[in-house]
């Protein structure tokens, strides 16, 4: 029951966004420099990395805790959402795939998976640092 408000939670604040748009084509630059994210939403960002790499140095193994932090992160930023126009839809780009990684990794039954999960995560993270600033 607590995972099933979560995610409507995290669903209706995925409403919210504004001008939200889903689109599965590949992330761009913008004209070759990184997109500029807002300042209200780079600290959670910044944070949910922050615990990845905490985890990762602690050899932690307790992923469902960890995704439940990250979770949490990813509803402060999209709580935080004010972006608008083609930069905002670049983070969506990046953003939902993102999400989803960390939905997989919460479900997770076993350690080898998890494990598989964080690498993907932490990629996605180099992705993000990729593409935005």
């Amino acid at each position: 029951m607590k995972h099933i408000l979560l995610y409507s939670f995290m669903g209706l604040l995925l409403l919210g966004c504004k001008h939200q748009k889903h689109d599965d084509s590949p992330l761009e630059l913008n004209n070759g420099q990184k997109w500029e994210v807002n300042e209200d939403m780079k600290p959670h960002i910044n944070q949910a990395e922050v615990i990845l790499k905490e985890y990762i140095s602690a050899g932690d193994t307790d992923y469902k805790k960890l995704a439940k932090a990250l979770k949490d992160q990813n509803a402060k930023l999209i709580k935080s959402c004010t972006m608008d126009g083609k930069s905002h839809d670049e983070l969506h780009k990046w953003l939902h795939p993102h999400m989803a990684l960390i939905g997989q990794l919460g479900k997770s039954k076993e350690m080898g998976e998890a494990q598989a999960t964080i690498e993907a995560i932490t990629q996605s993270f180099g992705k993000y640092h990729q593409y935005f600033e």
